[in-house]
C-alpha cells in the first residue's frame, strides 16, 4: 500500500480572513516562507461577507480548509460603539461559526491585550481578563467560543506597526497621519503596551498553526513601552514630525477611561518559536532605513 503523495498535503488550503488588514496582509506576504505546506486563500469582503453565514458555509464546504487564521474583526473601540450589533455579529458570531466549521482544522483567532483592565501589566495567558469596553468584551467572548475546542489557538497581540494596503491600519501609520494634521500631540508617559512589527506577528501565527499548538499565546513585542516612548521611536523615521509630539498623562485625558498597562508576558510563545520576538526598538534598529 503506497502512501499519499506529499504534493497533496502541500496543496491543502489555509484561509486568512481579514486579508486586507495589517496583520492579514503580512500573513499573505510571509506564507511562502513560513507556511509552504498550505495554499493560502485571502478571504476578503469582496469575495464573501463573513456575516452572510450561508455564504461562509458554502465556501467552507467548497475549500475544506485545513487551517484558518482569523484576523477579520471590527477592530476599534470607536467602530464597535458606533455599531454594536454589527460588532457582535462580526467579532463573536462569525468567529463562532468559523471555529465550529473548522472543528477538525487548525484555527487561530487574533485577539487583543485590551481584554485586560490594565491595572497591573505584564499579564500571563493564565491571568483573569476584565474587558472594559464593548470592543474588548466582544473579543473576550470570541476567545471563549474558540477555546471550547481544545485544539484551537487564541493569539493576543498588542499594537502592531507596519505597512498596510490602506495606509491606515498600522499604529505607526495612524500616528503619522495624526501628527501631519496636528501641530502638537500629547503621548501618554503612563500608558504601556508592547508594540510589535506586524511581520513578526504573522510569523508567530504561522508557526503556532503549523506546530499544532493550542490554547492562548501572547504575541507582542519583547519590550514594554509607554505611548510616549513608542512615539519617540517612530518619529525617528520622520524627523520633520518629531517636534509635534510632547509627553502627556492619562490623568489629564478627558475622554473615555484608558487602560494604563496592558503589557504582555510573552515567555510562553518565546519557548515555541524558532526565533525569539524582539522589542520594537530592537527591531527598528535592525531594520533602519
Amino acid at each position: 500500500m503506497t502512501s499519499a503523495p506529499t504534493d497533496n498535503i502541500a496543496k491543502r488550503i489555509a484561509w486568512v480572513t481579514g486579508a486586507n488588514g495589517l496583520i492579514g496582509n503580512y500573513l499573505l506576504q510571509t506564507a511562502s516562507q513560513f507556511a509552504p505546506q498550505w495554499r493560502v486563500r485571502a478571504v476578503t469582503r469582496d469575495q464573501f461577507d463573513l456575516t452572510d453565514f450561508d455564504s461562509v458555509r458554502r465556501e467552507f464546504q467548497k475549500d475544506k480548509p485545513a487551517a484558518i487564521i482569523h484576523c477579520a474583526a471590527i477592530s476599534t473601540i470607536a467602530e464597535t460603539q458606533k455599531n454594536p450589533g454589527l460588532a457582535r455579529k462580526v467579532n463573536v458570531d462569525a468567529t463562532m461559526l468559523l471555529a465550529g466549521l473548522a472543528a477538525d482544522a487548525a484555527f487561530v483567532l487574533f485577539s487583543t491585550d485590551l481584554v485586560f483592565d490594565g491595572k497591573r501589566g505584564n499579564y500571563l495567558e493564565t491571568d483573569a481578563i476584565n474587558p472594559t469596553t464593548l470592543y474588548s468584551e466582544t473579543k473576550a467572548a470570541a476567545e471563549q467560543a474558540v477555546l471550547r475546542n481544545s485544539q484551537h489557538v487564541v493569539v493576543r497581540t498588542s499594537i502592531n506597526c507596519g505597512v498596510s494596503k490602506s495606509g491606515t491600519r498600522g499604529f505607526d501609520e495612524q500616528l503619522r497621519s495624526m501628527l501631519q494634521k496636528n501641530e502638537k500631540m500629547a503621548l501618554f508617559v503612563d500608558e504601556f503596551r508592547c508594540p510589535i512589527f506586524a511581520g513578526e506577528t504573522a510569523r508567530a501565527a504561522w508557526e503556532l498553526a503549523g506546530k499544532k499548538c493550542a490554547g492562548i499565546y501572547h504575541v507582542a513585542g519583547a519590550k514594554r513601552l509607554s505611548r510616549w516612548e513608542t512615539g519617540q521611536l517612530l518619529v525617528q523615521r520622520w524627523p520633520e514630525l518629531k517636534s509635534r509630539i510632547e509627553p502627556g498623562s492619562i490623568k489629564d485625558f478627558s475622554g473615555p477611561p484608558r487602560v494604563p498597562d496592558v503589557s504582555l508576558d510573552i515567555s510562553k510563545v518565546q519557548r515555541v518559536l524558532s526565533k525569539p520576538i524582539v522589542g520594537l526598538d530592537e527591531w527598528m534598529a535592525a531594520n533602519a532605513g
